[in-house]
């Protein structure tokens, strides 16, 4: 690693589409930052296989060694120090952030969500969205907070929800602006263009 390059954790528990769109972004020079662990909390998961695929130092632990939540997230803090992250992506991580990581990283964790939130927070939020009947969804970046996708907003895209489509072909469409945004948004972050005044994230002092 690079110590005067900006240095991001990702933690992830699936598949990591979104872990692979940060790393395209960074070696195409859209993020100038790197990548310092790639985290989840399950052992097979193939966002671990891309992260090793790319030579990034990877972290994964069972959860159910732990006595609690939060000693499992006391010792992703630790990891996330000793590779000295700056900011914390939480890309498809399937665990609520608890106080210790939400202590040592106030404002400096960010999720991606696949709806317009605060519509349909929470798991299968596709499947929420075409149950209930809406017209529009999309993806939202928000920075973490104790509550399930709830911590202020930072960028929206919105994705038109056609007549016929089904849990997965949304699903795919929403992804395609998630691996759109995702890499602006942070790179936004590591240029300081965002602040954080209550439930406001402004960029470069604008909402």
């Amino acid at each position: 690693m690079d110590a005067s390059k900006f240095t991001i954790g990702v933690l992830a528990s699936g598949r990591g589409t979104n872990l692979q769109a940060i790393i395209n972004a960074i070696e195409t020079g859209v993020v100038t930052a790197q990548i310092g662990v790639v985290i989840s909390d399950k052992k097979d998961a193939k966002a671990l296989e891309r992260a090793k695929e790319h030579n990034l130092p990877t972290f994964s632990v069972d959860p159910k060694i732990y006595p609690d939540r939060a000693a499992y997230d006391a010792s992703i803090v630790r990891v996330l120090t000793e590779h000295q992250v700056q900011l914390v992506i939480c890309a498809g991580y399937m665990r609520l952030v608890t106080h210790p990581i939400l202590e040592a990283f106030q404002n400096q964790i960010i999720n991606i969500h696949p709806s317009l939130l605060p519509a349909f927070p929470g798991l299968h939020a596709q499947r929420q969205a075409l149950a209930y009947g809406a017209k529009i969804s999309g993806c939202t970046i928000h920075f973490v907070d104790a509550e399930v996708d709830h911590g202020p907003i930072i960028s929206q895209v919105s994705v038109p929800i056609l007549e016929g489509d089904t849990e997965e072909s949304l699903t795919n469409r929403i992804l395609i602006e998630e691996h759109r945004l995702l890499p602006r948004v942070i790179q936004s972050y590591v240029e300081g263009k965002l602040s954080v005044e209550g439930r406001k994230v402004f960029q470069n002092g604008t909402p």
